[in-house]
């Protein structure tokens, strides 16, 4: 979900789709036969959980981090070095939420308090070049994150509780740093460049605007005019058919046939931008346009399916990018949970097939190259969609 990357045609023709097998040990399935269940329940889903959060135990470093901040797959290129360690810190972020919804034990506890240490302590990433604003993914991902530790009892009134919510302050002022003028984030930028970027995206916004309303709540000095534009971008990118544009354009830029903004193009903005919008307290998300959502997920996931893993974004149907299966996957997770309790289940147990047959092996995932912060992401935003459905859906 990170990276737009650049690819030499000779790179293309040995780049194969990794192969989507193995899942949990009650779920034997082959993607590629077809062999996927059209529902999976909370206790066949909880042995993916676990194996996934096992190989992030299992391939974090000692120093509390994961992967690497340089380039290590191969693939992705033509980016400042800057920008490889700012997707790490980012992917980091993600399998820190990861842990903090795993059911604890003594294992999982102590690698979240390493994860803990390493988000405090390690420099915040800078902006890689003038088109590329990549560290924005560090700030997103790295305030949502703080903002979940400052909500868990475990972490209230400790030292390294108040030392996250020192690191999520400084992950807030860079967000209000590059804040574009119409209100939104992104990680790309085009001319005229300039110290604050122009240009920003519904999906990056959209994941944010639940945390800086808590953050507020916080008393972290959180500016609710910078809030307002950030929920006034998200929804003027909604369009009348329930998709989100990838960015806001005055005249949206649908003209026909297979669009990034048609309602198949948009299945992994539709949910974030629901659920960002809904839980920051926007009436006009209401419980049936997020039915809609999901049911327009589930309808057309074959497009999902087909991106996921192809080497060049926005190569699928409907531009669809591999980057935007795990992500998508987790906010629909969320979105779900925004729906009346006696409803999630129903809709968690036809999620979580789409997301178990990914699983590979070794209980990692992966939906887009090689690098390292990316299997990370994908096995966290897995695990993540999960676990939002073991419980029912808790509040």
């Amino acid at each position: 979900m990170f990276a737009r990357t650049i690819l030499a045609a000779t790179l293309l023709a040995a780049t194969a789709p990794a192969q989507s097998t193995l899942v949990g040990q009650e779920v034997q399935v082959v993607r590629e036969r077809g062999e996927v269940p059209e529902t999976l329940t909370a206790a066949q889903a909880r042995s993916v959980v676990d194996r996934a959060l096992d190989f992030l135990l299992a391939s974090q470093h000692p120093d509390g981090s994961w992967g690497t901040g340089a380039l290590d797959s191969g693939l992705e290129f033509g980016f400042s070095v800057e920008t490889y360690y700012a997707w790490q810190v980012a992917a980091h972020a993600v399998a820190v939420q990861a842990l903090l919804h795993a059911e604890e034990t003594p294992e999982r506890r102590a690698a979240l308090e390493r994860a803990l240490e390493w988000l405090c302590t390690t420099r915040i990433p800078k902006r890689g070049s003038d088109w590329d604003s990549d560290f924005v993914w560090s700030a997103l991902c790295g305030f949502v994150a703080a903002c979940e530790v400052a909500d868990d009892p475990r972490f209230a009134e400790t030292e390294l509780g108040a030392r996250v919510t020192a690191r999520g302050r400084e992950f807030l002022a860079l967000l209000d740093a590059n804040q574009v003028p119409n209100g939104g984030w992104a990680y790309y930028d085009d001319p005229p460049y300039t110290r604050r970027p122009t240009w920003a995206t519904s999906f990056c916004t959209a994941l944010v605007l639940p945390a800086l309303v808590r953050s507020q709540e916080l008393g972290w000095g959180t500016d609710r005019a910078m809030i307002d534009r950030a929920i006034a971008y998200v929804r003027r990118c909604g369009l009348p058919n329930g998709a989100y544009e990838y960015d806001l354009r005055p005249v949206p830029r649908i003209t026909g046939g297979e669009h990034i903004n048609d309602v198949k193009g948009s299945l992994g903005r539709i949910q974030v931008c629901n659920w960002g919008l809904a839980a920051a307290g926007v009436p006009q998300v209401t419980a049936e346009r997020i039915r809609e959502g999901l049911e327009a997920f589930f309808e057309h996931h074959k497009f999902l399916d087909v991106a996921r893993m192809r080497p060049i974004p926005h190569e699928g149907y409907y531009a669809n990018a591999g980057y935007f299966y795990f992500f998508g996957h987790y906010y629909a997770a969320e979105a779900i949970n925004l729906l009346p309790r006696e409803e999630r289940e129903q809709w968690h147990a036809k999620l979580r097939p789409e997301v178990a047959k990914t699983q590979r092996q070794d209980g990692s995932a992966n939906d887009f190259g090689a690098s390292s912060y990316m299997i990370t992401a994908s096995t966290a935003y897995a695990a993540l969609a999960l676990e939002l459905g073991l419980d029912g859906g808790a509040e």
